[in-house]
C-alpha cells in the first residue's frame, strides 16, 4: 500500500514548491540475458506478495497484456498486490473483479474505471478505497514516491532483444509510449511483453534498454483496432455535433482566437468533434495553431498535415490514424505524462495551453466538474487529464443539458473532480453560461450571434424543468475512493452505494 498524503483541496494555485524526486533500484545487466517467452517464470521470481504493479492503457480496449499477466499472479497464489495501472479498461474488468475477490488485489491506484468493475468498486468489493489521480496526478506521484512500482508490465507492438522499444512499428503499433514512459523510468522492475521481436539496435527507443530487465514475447499484445472506441469515438449525434460547433463559435469569438495559439480536446464525442468545426474557422480566416496537445486524433492531424497546426505533442492516440502519424511525422513529437501535465516539475505543457476543450458527466452551479461518478453515484469515468488541462488560459466544458432523464447542469456535482476555480464556460445546446470570474469573456461573447449566453444557475433550473427534481442519492459510511486533485491533495471522497 502506497504511502498518502491526506492533505485536503485549498486552491489550484499550486505554487513553487521545491520537491525530492526518487529513483528506482536497478538490477544491473549486461543486457544479454533479457528475453524469454516464459512469462510465468518472470511473474514467479519477481512478484511477491504486498507488491505494486503497473500497466498502461494505451491499446485501452484492445489490451492483451493485463489480462495475461493477472491471470499467472492468481493461479500462483499471490496475495495482497496493489494495481497502480494508467488507467482501467472495459478489457481488464473481469480479471480485476475475480483478483479483488479472491485476495490477489486489494489495492488500486488509477485514473479511473467504467462498467462492471466500477460498480463492484462502487459497492464496496475492495478491501481499501481507490486512489483517482489526474495523468499528471499519477506522473507527480510516481516520481516523488507516493506510487513505488516494484514490476511494470508493459505491452509493446516491438522490441528488441535488450529492451529497445516503441509504440509506433508492428502489427499492435498505437503510438504513443507517454504514460508507460512513467512506468518505465521508476518501476524497480520493467517486464516488456511483445509479439515483434526485432534486430538490435531497435530505434527510435523512448524505452530504451538502460530501464529494462526483461523481454518476453507473447503470442499477442492487443488490438490497436479497439483504441478508438468508448469516450474517444466520434460522435455523430446532432446534440453533439450542434455543442460542438457551439465551442467553436466561443473559441473563434474570443481573445485567445489568433495566430500562434494552443489547444486541447479531451475525450468525449462532442469535444473530440469540435477540431473539426475549428478547422474550417482557421482556414476561413487565416489562423495557425502553435501546437495542439494530449490525446491525439485523426482531425488534429489532418491539421497538421494541412499546415494550420505546427506541432502535436501526443501523450496518447485516440485512433490509429494518429498512431500512424506519429510515425511518419516529425513534427508529432512524443512526451510522457510528465512532460505532459506533472504539476511538480519544471514547466509542463499544460502550462502553455491557451484552449481546453473538455467533456463532463455533471457542472455544478459553481462549475465544479464530475467526470467519474454517475447520477447513480457509480463510478463510470476517469479523472484522466481533465483538471490537468484545466490550467488552459481558457477552459471550455461541453456537455449536453440533459442526456435522457438524467442533468448534466445541476445544483451540486456527485463528485467533485476539477474545481470551478478552473472552469471559464459551459457550453449546452440549450444555451451558454461564462463563469462571473471572467466578465471579460461575457463581454467578448455576448453580442455573437447564435450564442445564447444565460447564467449556469438558470441552465440548471431549465434541466430540472425537464427532469423533475433528483431524489438524493443513498450512501453507506465506508469510503470507496478518494479523488485527489493533481497536487495530491484530496478534492473528494467517493462513498459506497446503498443497494
Amino acid at each position: 500500500m502506497e504511502k498518502l498524503n491526506l492533505k485536503p483541496f485549498e486552491t489550484t494555485v499550486i505554487g513553487h514548491p521545491i520537491v525530492q524526486r526518487t529513483a528506482p533500484k536497478v538490477r544491473v545487466s549486461n543486457g544479454d540475458d533479457k528475453v524469454t517467452n516464459d512469462l510465468k517464470k518472470i511473474v514467479q521470481d519477481n512478484v511477491k506478495d504486498g507488491m505494486t504493479i503497473s500497466f498502461h492503457h494505451h491499446f485501452r480496449n484492445g489490451d492483451f497484456v493485463f489480462n495475461q499477466v493477472m491471470k499467472i499472479i492468481m493461479d500462483l497464489g499471490i496475495k495482497n498486490l496493489t494495481l497502480a495501472p494508467s488507467s482501467l479498461t472495459g478489457a481488464m474488468n473481469d480479471v480485476a473483479i475475480e483478483a479483488i475477490k479472491n485476495g490477489t488485489v486489494t489495492n488500486i491506484t488509477t485514473s479511473g474505471m467504467r462498467g462492471s468493475l466500477g460498480e463492484e468498486v462502487s459497492h464496496g468489493i475492495l478491501k481499501d478505497s481507490v486512489i483517482f489521480r489526474s495523468h499528471g496526478g499519477r506522473a507527480r506521484a510516481i516520481e516523488e514516491g507516493d506510487i513505488k512500482i516494484d514490476v511494470a508490465f508493459l505491452g509493446v507492438p516491438n522490441a528488441d532483444r535488450c529492451g529497445n522499444a516503441n509504440g509506433m512499428y508492428g502489427e499492435e503499433a498505437f503510438g504513443s509510449l507517454g504514460y508507460a514512459l512513467m512506468d518505465a523510468n521508476y518501476a524497480d522492475k520493467v517486464v516488456l511483453l511483445t509479439d515483434n521481436l526485432v534486430d538490435y539496435p531497435n530505434t527510435p527507443a523512448p524505452i530504451n534498454q538502460t530501464m529494462v530487465d526483461y523481454v518476453v514475447e507473447v503470442d499477442k499484445v492487443g488490438d490497436p483496432d479497439k483504441i478508438g472506441s468508448g469516450a474517444t469515438r466520434f460522435t455523430t449525434d446532432p446534440k453533439n455535433l450542434k455543442i460542438a460547433n457551439l465551442v467553436s463559435d466561443v473559441i473563434t469569438n474570443s481573445s485567445y482566437f489568433k495566430e500562434g495559439f494552443s489547444f486541447q480536446t479531451g475525450s468525449g464525442g462532442a469535444a473530440l468533434a469540435v477540431t473539426r468545426y475549428l478547422r474550417k474557422a482557421m482556414i476561413e480566416q487565416n489562423i495557425h495553431a502553435s501546437f495542439g496537445l494530449g490525446g491525439i486524433t485523426k482531425p488534429m492531424v489532418d491539421l497538421l498535415e494541412e499546415g494550420l497546426i505546427n506541432k502535436l505533442m501526443d501523450v496518447q492516440d485516440f485512433d490509429k490514424a494518429a498512431a500512424q502519424s506519429m510515425k511518419d511525422n516529425k513534427n508529432q513529437q512524443e512526451i510522457s505524462a510528465s512532460w505532459y501535465a506533472d504539476p511538480d516539475n519544471k514547466g509542463a505543457m499544460v502550462d502553455q495551453l491557451d484552449v481546453a476543450i473538455l467533456s463532463a458527466l455533471e457542472i455544478d452551479t459553481d462549475f465544479n466538474v464530475n467526470v467519474l461518478t454517475g447520477a447513480d453515484g457509480m463510478i463510470r469515468g476517469a479523472v484522466g487529464g481533465h483538471q490537468d488541462a484545466g490550467t488552459a488560459k481558457l477552459t471550455i466544458i461541453c456537455a449536453p443539458l440533459v442526456r435522457g432523464r438524467i442533468p448534466s447542469v445541476v445544483k451540486s456535482v456527485g463528485t467533485a473532480v476539477t474545481p470551478g476555480d478552473s472552469i471559464d464556460v459551459l457550453v449546452t445546446e440549450r444555451g451558454i453560461a461564462v463563469n462571473p470570474n471572467r466578465p471579460e469573456l461575457i463581454d467578448q461573447l455576448k453580442n455573437v450571434p447564435g450564442i445564447d449566453l444565460c447564467t449556469i444557475d438558470e441552465l440548471a433550473e431549465k434541466a430540472e424543468k425537464i427532469v423533475g427534481k433528483e431524489e438524493p442519492l443513498k450512501f453507506d459510511d465506508n469510503t470507496v475512493g478518494i479523488v485527489e486533485y493533481r497536487d495530491g491533495t484530496v478534492i473528494d471522497t467517493i462513498k459506497q452505494v446503498k443497494d
